[in-house]
């Protein structure tokens, strides 16, 4: 079983031992069905779960009072991978971390995705070179042309002037 983080746990809900979560997915809606989360390595099965204010209010079993509920602030949750069913071109931030970025057409090594920006239009992605420079290039179809996950490859076409020399 490989975890995937989900979220974090930011503050209580009510006296009733409900968490508040702010979920690491471009919805929260992502975190309502499941079972069971992990915290800390151990199981945490949800009682219910629904949405308040852009996060997700879990209600564990066990966990019946704001004191525990406490404890439970600023840890973050985990979820089994094999949970979610990513569609055709969706990949986990943790996935494309440390993927190499190649010139589609003539192989060129541009470094290496060290970041992921949510701009809400469309992600960014920060490709840092050998020397330490960062660039930036937008997670669009026109440039991202293959994602190979499994060879940790990405084959880019940059825009006109992304990567020229000064």
């Amino acid at each position: 079983m490989e975890l995937i983080e989900t979220g974090k746990i930011v503050g209580t809900h009510g006296i009733a031992g409900d968490v508040k979560v702010q979920a690491w997915a471009d919805s929260p809606d992502v975190l309502l069905d499941f079972e069971y989360i992990y915290i800390d390595g151990r199981r945490f099965d949800i009682e219910y779960a629904r949405i308040h204010k852009n996060n997700v209010l879990y209600k564990f079993y066990g966990i019946d009072n704001l004191n525990k509920a406490e404890l439970m602030r600023n840890k973050i949750i985990y979820v089994d991978r094999s949970f979610f069913d990513l569609g055709e071109g969706e990949f986990f931030i943790k996935d494309l971390l440390t993927l190499t970025v190649v010139d589609a057409d003539s192989g060129k090594n541009y470094g290496m995705i060290t970041d992921v920006l949510k701009t809400g239009a469309n992600d960014v992605y920060e490709i840092t070179d050998a020397d330490g420079t960062a660039r930036m290039i937008p997670a669009i179809k026109d440039v991202i042309i293959e994602t190979d996950i499994e060879n940790k490859i990405m084959k880019i076409r940059p825009l006109n002037g992304l990567f020229d020399e000064n």
